[in-house]
């Protein structure tokens, strides 16, 4: 029996870091839309009732559990205690909906969610700034876990974790509750191969996005400098399957170290362009088959 399960982040139908794009679909229209492509589970989206009452019905008439939801971290300003206090409501919505990891990124010096900052302006930290930084993350992980929930850090373009480098500094300045969410579009724009900071990093992962990547759109975006989101727009990124990773050579990596959980699928397009339903069905048979391909 299968290991994973396979999940799909509305932002197939609606983005949450530009509004606009498929800001006019309901979010009936999307939660439809991933039961009728076959997933079981869903990320959280800015659209989504924000209390377990009125999430876990909604999602239940769709036929859909929540797997994670992102939560915004300011750890590199705020204090530990601060930042307990802060994820309070999160917290107990994700342990009201039954999930088990959370997904968190920090977000206080960010420069993705900024369409006129170039990636070139992200802030980089130091050796030092990194083992500071890890502590706090370790704190804030401990508390999360004595509470049920596992840490699921996200590495996220922009952020101050995104290159090849930036994974060493998290293995060696987080301890054992840091886990981390994976993305294997993220790694791959940060600088990195997909599958190598997998066999670096495997132990820790805990939460899983596939996104696939159109490489001639980054090496454009790169070259120019340009905003994130700006890339976005432009179609970097698409579903597995559509565009140039490795995927057997990622699943191979990922199986070695026996993953349990989820495989969400979280690949922002703009939707007036690539249709939502045709995408997340698209992810769903691709999906499906390099999971039963890698013996997931």
């Amino acid at each position: 029996m299968s290991k994973v399960q396979l999940a799909i982040s509305p932002l197939t139908w609606s983005n949450d870091d530009m509004p606009s794009l498929g800001g006019e679909i309901a979010l009936e229209t999307c939660l439809a839309g991933m039961h009728q492509a076959g997933f079981k589970g869903s990320e959280m989206g800015v659209k989504y009732p924000r209390t377990t009452d009125e999430l876990k019905p909604k999602l239940e008439e769709n036929g859909l559990v929540l797997a994670s939801g992102w939560y915004s971290l300011e750890l590199c300003h705020r204090s530990v205690e601060e930042e307990i206090d802060a994820v309070q409501s999160h917290l107990a919505l994700m342990k009201g909906c039954g999930c088990k990891v959370m997904v968190a990124g920090e977000v206080s010096n960010t420069v993705h969610g900024d369409i006129e900052k170039p990636l070139s302006t992200r802030v980089v930290l130091t050796d030092e700034e990194w083992k500071e930084y890890g502590a706090k993350v370790t704190q804030f992980a401990d508390y999360l876990k004595e509470h049920g929930i596992r840490l699921a850090f996200h590495h996220h373009v922009g952020t101050v974790f995104e290159t090849p480098r930036d994974f060493e500094m998290f293995m060696q300045y987080t301890g054992p509750s840091v886990g981390l969410t994976f993305d294997t579009a993220h790694a791959t724009y940060g600088g990195g191969n997909a599958a190598e900071i997998i066999r670096l990093v495997g132990e820790r992962i805990v939460h899983f996005h596939t996104k696939d990547v159109r490489l001639d759109v980054m090496k454009d975006a790169r070259e120019k400098d340009l905003p994130f989101l700006k890339a976005v727009l432009n179609g970097v990124f698409t579903v597995p399957g559509d565009g140039d990773l490795n995927w057997d050579e990622i699943f191979a990596a990922l199986k070695n170290f026996d993953y349990e959980g989820w495989l969400v699928v979280e690949a922002e397009q703009d939707p007036a362009v690539a249709h939502p339903q045709t995408y997340a069905d698209m992810a769903y048979k691709n999906l499906t088959a390099y999971v039963a391909k890698a013996g997931l």
